[in-house]
């Protein structure tokens, strides 16, 4: 099977395509093939998303109707690269009748950290904010992640938290929000964010525990409402 993974969650983005023979065994997972890696630069997505997938296709001649899995960060994240992610994946889904995957990027920070039992994934939200997600991590099944909860909270609020929750460790690819949680006394470390080659991985996962998410259910996990919608919503007490 060739799966196509798109990320354009951060200010960086990428796809990959990769081949991976289907199967429920870790062995099945860690024999997955990346046959192409491409960085897409931030600010980009909707220019050159569409042009880089095709050159990948053309580089390893595989045309757009072998791709037999679509996965896709669905966030948190930018709120335009998630929209434009998210709409190409569900076009490609919906014109070619194939299975979607969406997976949240706490949870891909959560499933690499090969851990067992309770962890937390950590993204810098900027304004003095972090995504927060809490997960429980069981190798031994097919998709070892079970959401426990996902949110935005204060910086301050989540460290305090924290020490209440010794000795369960966050992780994060922020390292703005690794100092905040050193300085709280609580466990971290620094991970690399996710790209498109780890989110094929983790879509074959998903895929395998028939985790598949309906083209026309798509949308992103934003988590935080836009400014549009924060600044659009009336005020309390008007009409």
């Amino acid at each position: 099977m060739i799966i196509c993974s798109i990320d354009t969650s951060g200010r960086d983005g990428s796809l990959a395509l990769a081949h991976w023979e289907p199967g429920t065994t870790p062995a099945s997972f860690e024999s997955l093939q990346v046959l192409r890696f491409v960085p897409v630069a931030g600010g980009t997505y909707s220019a050159q998303l569409i042009p880089l997938l095709n050159r990948a296709l053309d580089e390893t001649k595989i045309r757009k109707t072998g791709i037999g899995l679509f996965a896709v960060a669905s966030g948190p994240g930018s709120f335009t690269g998630l929209r434009v992610g998210l709409s190409t994946v569900k076009a490609l889904g919906e014109a070619f009748g194939k299975p979607v995957v969406a997976i949240s990027v706490l949870e891909a920070i959560a499933a690499g950290t090969g851990r067992t039992g309770a962890v937390i994934a950590a993204l810098d939200a900027q304004r003095a904010e972090v995504y927060v997600g809490e997960y429980s991590l069981n190798p031994q099944s097919v998709w070892p992640v079970t959401p426990v909860h996902e949110a935005l909270a204060a910086v301050d609020d989540f460290t305090a938290s924290l020490r209440g929750r010794l000795p369960v460790a966050t992780f994060t690819p922020d390292a703005a929000i690794q100092a905040k949680v050193q300085d709280a006394g609580a466990p971290v470390e620094l991970v690399v964010r996710p790209g498109a080659d780890q989110f094929a991985r983790l879509g074959a996962m998903k895929f395998a525990a028939g985790l598949t998410t309906p083209v026309e259910e798509l949308d992103a996990n934003y988590i935080r409402r836009s400014d549009a919608e924060i600044f659009s919503a009336p005020k309390p007490g008007s009409r």
